[in-house]
């Protein structure tokens, strides 16, 4: 469970160090095998463990292939995965092409998702942020789902 949000560099070849409290997580988990996609929703990019990848990659590929939107999906998602391995420093090297899709340069985010963390620009993390905080105060009524949970 990936949870809490990390503010990290990145290295001139593009390393990032995975923070520690993740580290023991993912090399017992899935031995520090890991799968980096984008977001086809924003500029970040989203990183699996294998385990958890396989689970999803499954289920993007049983998706329809005459769906023009199924197919967007498969293009992109499974089309940008990239295999990656926790280094004996513990650190990731993004590949250059998913580095630029999410504006990575030296300070990015690493946002705790649950089953997935999300890699952001710093810049962009903090935009998105302040636009979803703007948008809660403005909006007005929550979903039925939400109003049913208790925090």
């Amino acid at each position: 469970m990936f949870r809490g949000i990390n503010t990290i560099n990145l290295d001139v070849k593009g390393r990032m160090a995975m923070p520690a409290r993740y580290r023991e997580q993912l090399l017992s988990h899935c031995s520090g095998h890991l799968v980096v996609t984008i977001d086809t929703n924003h500029r970040c990019l989203l990183l699996y463990s294998l385990s958890e990848w396989e689970v999803i990659e499954r289920q993007i590929e049983a998706l329809s292939s005459f769906d023009p939107m199924s197919q967007r999906v498969k293009h992109l998602l499974i089309g940008h995965a990239n295999d990656l391995e926790l280094d004996g420093s513990g650190r990731i090297l993004l590949p250059q092409e998913l580095r630029q899709y999410a504006q990575l340069e030296k300070h990015v985010c690493l946002i705790g998702q649950g089953k997935k963390l999300e890699i952001w620009s710093q810049d962009n993390w903090n935009q998105q942020r302040d636009q979803w905080l703007t948008e809660s105060t403005t909006e007005g009524e929550l979903p039925d789902k939400l109003r049913s949970l208790a925090l």
